[in-house]
């Protein structure tokens, strides 16, 4: 698929990784909508960006806020191809006992419901759209396969994305609708620059961990956007390369 003319919605916009994913998705000729909470920092990314952006502020755990996202992308572009599905939150690390229910609900209002309402818009675009079809990339996390010490609510969502990435990649197939999902390890943004001063291990012990270029991860959902519909790239994960991951670190 050429970029060319190629619509793309990235929620979590305002920084991090989603900020670094729309700049160059922007960057290859796509029209980006960003989507996020600050609209002090949609807006700014969008002044890095130039042509091509529009900055709607969203809140994905209201239904009616990701219904506007889409409406408002559509009216101004037409169409959409790509959805980086990449809002997400954590909770506060303390032990599982000691969250509260405002905790636990406020992760999975943003991390599995917002991708599941922002999934649905996405379908319903999609399968009505000329030409038909599109691609949707759920941000998962390493945590998507093994757990960080007191981290219950975002783990678990994060294994919750991975069934919805399968259920969408199943149900999209009649209707053109390419699903996948990136894992993604210790890539620099300010959400993990703990990582370089040290974070708790499974043994109890406080480790400084390895880090990569969120750049990194830009490239390869571009990668992964540039494929052709009849072609997924279903699960990759990226991540430094020495963080502690595989093994029994």
């Amino acid at each position: 698929m050429g970029a060319q003319n190629t619509i793309a919605i990235v929620t979590g916009a305002g920084s991090g990784i989603g900020k670094s994913v729309a700049l160059t998705l922007l960057k290859n000729g796509y029209s980006v909508a960003l989507a996020g909470r600050r609209k002090d920092a949609l807006d700014q990314a969008v002044r890095e960006s130039g042509a091509g952006a529009l900055a709607v502020p969203t809140d994905v755990s209201d239904p009616d806020s990701v219904k506007a996202l889409f409406a408002k992308t559509k009216q101004a572009f037409g169409r959409l191809d790509l959805l980086f599905n990449n809002a997400g939150v954590s909770a506060p690390g303390v032990p599982l006992e000691d969250l509260t229910v405002e905790q636990w609900r406020n992760v999975v209002d943003i991390n599995l419901s917002g991708m599941f309402f922002c999934m649905q818009e996405a379908f319903r675009m999609m399968k009505d759209q000329n030409p038909r079809g599109g691609r949707i990339i759920n941000n998962g996390s390493i945590s998507a396969h093994a757990p960080r010490p007191n981290s219950a609510p975002y783990t678990s969502t994060k294994h919750a994305v991975t069934g919805l990435t399968k259920c969408a990649s199943l149900d999209g197939r009649k209707y053109d609708i390419a699903c996948s999902q990136i894992d993604i390890g210790n890539a620099l943004t300010d959400m993990a620059a703990k990582m370089t001063k040290g974070v708790p291990q499974a043994n109890g012990e406080i480790k400084v961990e390895p880090t990569m270029d969120v750049q990194r991860v830009a490239d390869a959902v571009l990668h992964m956007a540039s494929l052709p519909l009849d072609t997924n790239m279903q699960f990759v994960t990226i991540m430094a390369t020495k963080m502690p991951f595989v093994g029994r670190g």
